[in-house]
């Protein structure tokens, strides 16, 4: 089979994204949801495969900032958008494109690349490892109460429309995005995406709803969600779905916690998607009630692990060498000497003696802080060549706070 791999043109959009929505269940769109996805493909950094005049494959690279440790925000492609038809599969359409999107994001000077997976088990292969998690829970809040830090009375909140506070909302959000790592700065057009809200996926839940919280006159944090009222044999057993949340200080975060706990007719608070270190999970009276659990978010590959590693800063000093190995992008494979503290860092190329072995893979799953190198060489994923060098690197790699992707892409 003859394929041709090229970026692509504006009059091909149709095409491409027909073969996509294809790959992903074939299930119709918005008509606002398409136009916003069209809005925010960045041309010049998708790419199109084709077998004669029939596209087959796609893939695209947002051009993102992600937070990393020490609070650095560093260039980033966002892959996204990658599908294989599936009258072409596993004749190498997915290697090809990925192979030239490693290549054209190295010519761009971004050190790294991340993704969101629909299928965990393909991107390893390409150098991706899972560097964040979310939470999601389902919490019974007829049984579940929350004690709430001293000052929650002291917010205010009110109901608005989701769009006559984006501007504030999205104020919030920006002022959180230094402090953790795995967020991302969200590039004009994004802020939409948080509102749409196609009557298709609500589930037969109400339309998107928004609370923002006051102190002093000034908006400090927001919740989004939709309610679905139930009635069962005992009454009623609504449910509220929180969509987002963001807030810039505790009172403020319990107090919009307490308000989706109370709402009326309802008994279900369904969460997907939050940091795993959210903090409702220590005002709860009951966790085993709010069901909690985890998945994986980001995927994270350094394309350039000198750049990558000397982005970011490290929470206890570190003098380490890594032996990487990198078959798929084999000029980052050998030694690499990484000196960093929590003021900043340097990472080059050496001829000394390597003190831990691993893949590109590891590193990008530790790179924010969330896994640690501990517990990837307890898996046999990480080697120890010098004692004493995995409790050196793996306190330095963690984060104080848990790494978080605020939403896909």
């Amino acid at each position: 089979m003859t394929t041709d791999v090229r970026v692509l043109r504006q009059d091909e959009w149709d095409t491409w994204y027909d073969n996509l929505v294809r790959a992903f269940g074939g299930a119709d769109q918005a008509p606002e949801e398409r136009a916003l996805d069209r809005e925010l493909t960045e041309f010049d950094r998708s790419l199109g495969v084709w077998d004669g005049t029939t596209c087959v494959g796609t893939a695209g690279a947002f051009s993102f900032r992600l937070t990393v440790p020490g609070g650095a925000s560093v260039p980033t492609a966002g892959v996204t958008m990658v599908s294989v038809a599936a009258t072409h599969r596993r004749r190498g359409v997915l290697t090809s494109m990925m192979r030239r999107q490693l290549d054209d994001v190295r010519s761009w000077g971004e050190p790294l690349a991340a993704l969101t997976a629909s299928e965990p088990a393909i991107y390893g292969r390409f150098g991706y490892g899972a560097a964040t998690f979310q939470l999601g829970a389902e919490i019974d809040t007829s049984r579940v109460e929350l004690s709430v830090p001293a000052g929650t009375d002291d917010v205010r909140l009110r109901y608005a429309g989701p769009a006559d506070v984006l501007d504030a909302c999205e104020a919030v959000y920006a002022r959180l995005v230094p402090g953790r790592p795995g967020m991302l700065e969200r590039r004009p057009g994004w802020e939409r995406a948080g509102l749409l809200d196609p009557a298709s996926e609500r589930d037969g839940a109400s339309a998107l709803q928004c609370v923002v919280a006051e102190r002093g006159g000034e908006i400090t944090g927001y919740a989004r969600f939709r309610t679905k009222l139930g009635w069962g044999v005992a009454g009623h057993d609504g449910t509220v779905a929180l969509v987002s949340l963001a807030a810039l200080d505790p009172a403020t975060d319990a107090a919009l916690w307490r308000f989706l706990f109370g709402i009326d007719l309802t008994t279900t608070l369904v969460v997907r998607g939050r940091p795993v270190d959210d903090a409702w999970q220590h005002l709860v009276s009951d966790i085993r009630r709010c069901r909690p659990r985890l998945r994986d978010a980001l995927h994270l590959r350094l394309v350039d692990v000198g750049a990558a590693l000397q982005a970011r800063t490290y929470q206890a000093p570190v003098d380490v060498v890594f032996e990487v190995e990198d078959a798929f992008c084999p000029w980052n494979e050998g030694r690499w000497r990484l000196t960093g503290d929590a003021k900043g860092a340097s990472c080059a190329r050496t001829t000394d003696a390597a003190d831990l072995a691993l893949s590109v893979r590891e590193l990008g799953a530790a790179y924010l802080g969330g896994v640690s190198l501990t517990s990837l060489a307890a898996a046999g994923r990480v080697r120890e060549l010098r004692q004493g060098a995995l409790a050196e690197a793996s306190l330095a790699f963690g984060s104080v706070v848990a790494p978080w992707l605020p939403h896909g892409f």
